[in-house]
């Protein structure tokens, strides 16, 4: 028989230790975001089918759940088969993929820039109308309004078809033409440039809530023309991209934290002034330290991870007067295959509610990944982000000289090339990769430098070419590795074209150096 004393005892405790853990539930502080999630920005450095397999299974494994794919002309669009470059995927390889991923748990969210960074869609002749400028064409035209919707409606129902995410990405970011043709012009005269953004988003929004999606946006411009909010839907949500800023650096942040709407946050680990000749590695890893608990303590529901393959900004190469030979891309970036360390630090980072450490994880990554001890820890973390400033004008943009900037990276090269891992060889061979391209592009720098000095004579020439015939041979050397390392992940004509583009200066001017004697 059981005591009725002791029962009562039993059930007042237990009502005590739930309300205990309640209470211990809701003010501890909270680690985690429902959305963890991972930018992938294939607009050059398209990767290969298997690689993206291996980039899923890396993420899984760190604690991702979501990746937003943001495709641009890799898609393979059927109605608008122009759009699809020569990397495009094919339909049966996404399907694999998402069905890969969602074994994983990945949730795969399609990213379609649908307003601005369309330079891939706009270039083809057949899209001339919706052009807001008919030479810079990074922006749809919002006052083409019937036209856009059945080109968005299109390219939505055929990701949607492919996607059962219950999101929808449509991009929305850095608008700089908004009011820039007579139409458009004419509206924001009338109404506002808020009004000319909003009418835009909105009709691309209820595309996506129509699909049975829940459109995702990126908030600068938002953030900028704060008026535009009234006017979305509801279901709506923002990513708030900040790479190391003041959360009011595109525009009045209360303003969207009062607005109601759901909002994500993203740091990134390639971005300005990420080239192919520098790493900001410090600026990430201080990006994860600062902006991921301000995004928890802000109440923000996902956290991405974007990384860039370039900036999205592209220079025309004109045939003649309007006709577009080509569009290159203004800045690219050493591929994603060095930036593994980054990803695992972010999803080290959101598991936990102490400051990101940069020291310790790479510390531990090392030990983990590499097999250094204590001390080569800490030599390759100096050798990696010594110096971090970037070359314009063949000034350095910090307070050392060029030629201090090459000696301090030359010492960096030194630190990584003695150092030798047991493991992961080849993930670390493209830190010492990436540091000895820098060095070479430094010392043509330096070279450069000479050859523009006001005291600079055609009988100088044939030295200063014999110097720089020395960097293009070493140059080549380094390109033969880059191509080793990176082949099994992209493809071997974007290889060519990167290495192409390594030398391009150092051909140049000895070329005319070569001429001159």
């Amino acid at each position: 028989m059981i005591n009725r004393k002791y029962l009562n005892k039993l059930v007042l405790f237990t009502i005590a230790l739930f309300l205990c853990i309640q209470q211990a539930s809701a003010i501890a502080p909270k680690t985690d975001f429902p959305v963890k999630g991972f930018h992938l920005d294939l607009r050059i450095q398209v990767m290969k089918m298997p690689a993206l397999k291996t980039l899923a299974l890396r993420l899984k494994k760190d604690g991702y759940n979501t990746l937003i794919m943001e495709y641009e002309a890799t898609y393979p669009f059927q109605k608008n088969p122009l759009i699809s470059n020569r990397y495009a995927y094919t339909e049966a390889e996404i399907v694999d993929f998402i069905h890969f991923c969602g074994n994983l748990r990945i949730d795969v969210i399609p990213l379609q820039q649908s307003f601005g960074h369309v330079e891939y869609i706009l270039r083809n002749n057949r899209y001339t109308l919706q052009r807001e400028d008919q030479k810079d064409l990074s922006q749809v035209c919002p006052s083409k309004e019937e036209l856009n919707r059945v080109l968005f409606t299109d390219l939505f129902t055929e990701l949607v078809k492919t996607h059962p995410s219950k999101y929808f990405h449509i991009g929305g970011d850095e608008t700089h033409l908004l009011g820039h043709c007579p139409l458009c012009k004419a509206k924001v005269e009338k109404e506002g440039v808020s009004k000319l953004y909003a009418d835009h988003i909105r009709m691309l929004c209820d595309i996506v809530i129509k699909l049975g999606k829940i459109p995702i946006m990126w908030a600068d411009i938002a953030l900028k023309y704060p008026d535009a909010l009234q006017y979305l839907p509801k279901q709506v949500i923002f990513v708030d991209w900040n790479y190391g800023w003041s959360l009011d650096k595109f525009g009045d942040h209360e303003k969207l934290m009062k607005s109601g709407f759901e909002i994500w946050g993203a740091a990134s680990l390639r971005s300005s002034p990420d080239n192919y000749n520098l790493t900001t590695w410090d600026k990430h890893f201080n990006n994860i330290r600062d902006f991921i608990p301000q995004s928890r303590k802000l109440g923000y529901k996902g956290m991405i991870m974007t990384s860039w393959s370039t900036s999205g900004v592209y220079s025309p190469v004109l045939e003649s007067g309007y006709d577009l030979l080509d569009l290159v891309a203004v800045r690219r970036v050493y591929p994603i295959t060095a930036f593994n360390m980054y990803i695992d630090a972010f999803a080290d980072a959101l598991k936990s509610t102490v400051p990101f450490d940069q020291k310790k994880f790479v510390g531990q990554y090392c030990k983990t990944n590499y097999g250094f001890d204590e001390g080569q820890s800490a030599s390759f973390l100096k050798a990696l982000t010594a110096v971090p400033y970037e070359v314009g004008n063949n000034k350095v943009k910090g307070p050392v000289s060029l030629k201090q900037l090459a000696d301090s990276v030359a010492w960096s090269a030194g630190v990584l090339h003695a150092l030798e891992p047991t493991k992961n060889k080849d993930e670390y061979a493209q830190y010492v990769l990436l540091t000895d391209i820098r060095l070479q592009y430094l010392n043509y720098q330096m070279i450069e430098t000479e050859a523009n000095s006001a005291d600079f004579t055609a009988a100088q020439a044939p030295q200063l070419a014999g110097r720089l015939g020395d960097v293009m041979k070493k140059m080549t050397l380094l390109n033969s590795r880059y191509t080793a390392l990176n082949e099994p992940v992209f493809y071997a004509s974007e290889l060519a074209q990167d290495n192409e583009l390594h030398l391009a200066k150092i051909k140049m001017l000895f070329d005319r150096l070569n001429k001159s004697h």
